[in-house]
């Protein structure tokens, strides 16, 4: 992995952003009550980081109509990309840009687990929500078995690579990475700071190489590996970590809030 402290840049530089994952659960009702609490919860948050959450498809409008005149983004947890046509299921970005959704989530780990996403899919759907003017989370990351296989570096530049292909730098620019190790979703199993740190600092090399310094500098890169209220000060404190894609902990108000405000000390 490469030395994360080789390069010197300011880690404040990077928008701070904690996005909960709301995954399949929540109906309209619970979604609405879910953000009405944690409107309360975040007014004494700092302003540095942005907090995101991402209900299902059938919750994000009364979502969105909760979020009004609050500091909470919602985003989605998918996108097709194609404008309209024969795909039953599948929602456009058009569609998630007029419901007043601002971020997408694209490519997580279940959906290539048990959905068929590949790099390619996940390439043309980034593409998809980049031209309606989404903010995409694009997540990465390997499997048990790649990672005790020597393969984890193999398999991210795979991915990020995968991911931007044919992405301008200026578009690049506006993508949001989170990595997941797969093998710590769910399972209470997270990686240590360190290995988190290391494994970031691989992946903004590899943006590095794609784009430049700059860019690899100014892209905000998650950690989306069962983050916790209890770990993400210490998670979020390592250089290229730049807040988290939270699933469980983000199904409660108090919880994720306490992540949140965790995180911020962390970024201090």
């Amino acid at each position: 992995m490469e030395d994360a402290g080789k390069y010197g840049n300011d880690k404040m530089s990077r928008k701070l952003i904690v996005a909960g994952n709301w995954k399949m659960n929540k109906t309209a009702s619970e979604g609405k009550a879910l953000v009405e609490a944690l409107k309360n919860e975040a007014a004494g948050i700092c302003s540095c980081v942005e907090i995101v959450v991402c209900p299902p498809f059938t919750t994000l409008c009364s979502v969105v109509e909760a979020a009004k005149g609050s500091r909470i983004k919602v985003g989605a947890q998918n996108v097709h990309w194609a404008e309209n046509g024969a795909f039953t299921g599948e929602i456009s970005a058009a569609m998630l840009k007029e419901a007043g959704v601002e971020y997408v989530i694209i490519g997580h780990s279940e959906r290539r687990q048990y959905f068929g996403e590949t790099d390619e899919t996940v390439n043309s759907r980034l593409k998809a929500a980049l031209a309606a003017g989404l903010k995409p989370i694009v997540c990465i990351g390997e499997l048990l078995e790649e990672r005790e296989g020597g393969r984890t570096e193999a398999v991210l530049e795979r991915q990020v690579k995968g991911a931007f292909a044919g992405i301008s730098a200026e578009d690049a620019a506006k993508v949001v990475l989170a990595y997941e190790p797969v093998w710590a979703i769910g399972t209470g199993k997270t990686a240590t700071p360190e290995v988190a740190e290391a494994t970031h600092a691989f992946i903004r090399s590899v943006v590095r190489a794609l784009y430049g310094e700059a860019i690899a500098e100014g892209m905000t890169i998650q950690y989306g590996g069962s983050m916790k209220p209890a770990n993400a000060r210490e998670l979020v404190a390592q250089k290229d970590i730049d807040g988290g894609l939270i699933g469980g902990a983000a199904l409660k108000a108090d919880s994720f809030a306490e992540l949140i405000r965790q995180a911020v000390e962390g970024n201090r």
